[in-house]
């Protein structure tokens, strides 16, 4: 969310008017900073709020501006609303996903497996997979945005990899990284079942 935004929601909550009264969010700055395992220097210089301003805040010694808010919410990856409204519970520092709960995506030929490893947010910009190939198994895929690359780390089997006109084989423990802005495959070209890990990176970022 762009700070001109962030400042026009603010005003517009009349129970949040940070010009007519500054939020008090020293406890919650407190409690998200040591879920992060950060001190006050390291969200000082990550923020660019000086530690002893920090310090004050934390001990509800001072009120911050709208801009000093945005940016340690910008600094500790929370939405803004979470500093100033000190009701919402803290995220925790670690987010467990259960195995049952990871989605998976099946191939055309139905002999090749995609666990969705990323989040759902970051999909179209970097993605990542556990891939499961059984024996002649094939995972065909059309050209991604220009730019886009792929990276496939083989854990078990062999994996054969084409890009365009290139075609190479991959072993355990190896990594191929290829163009994935042509149509391109990964096939089991063994005889037993093949593991990899599989990373996306689109638009070439």
């Amino acid at each position: 969310m762009h700070k001109n935004e962030v400042v026009n929601q603010m005003s517009s909550n009349p129970g949040k008017n940070l010009e007519d009264a500054p939020p008090k969010v020293g406890d919650t700055l407190v409690k998200l900073r040591q879920a992060d395992g950060l001190s006050l220097d390291a969200l000082s210089k990550r923020a660019g709020v000086s530690k002893s301003m920090l310090s004050q805040i934390e001990r509800n010694q001072a009120n911050p501006t709208v801009a000093v808010v945005w940016r340690l919410a910008n600094a500790l990856g929370v939405p803004i609303s979470l500093l100033v409204d000190g009701n919402q519970p803290v995220p925790a520092s670690i987010e467990t996903l259960p195995s049952h709960a990871t989605p998976s995506l099946r191939s055309r030929d139905g002999h090749c497996v995609l666990r969705i490893l990323g989040p759902i947010e970051l999909a179209g910009q970097f993605e990542w997979y556990e891939l499961s190939v059984e024996p002649g198994g094939c995972l065909d895929s059309e050209a991604h945005e220009p730019a886009s690359r792929e990276h496939l780390t083989v854990l078990s089997g062999m994996l054969e990899v084409q890009s365009g006109s290139n075609i190479t084989k991959i072993k355990v423990g190896e990594t191929a990284r290829y163009a994935a802005d042509r149509p391109h495959y990964i096939k089991n070209v063994g005889k037993n079942a093949a593991t990899a890990l599989l990373v996306v990176i689109h638009n070439g970022q």
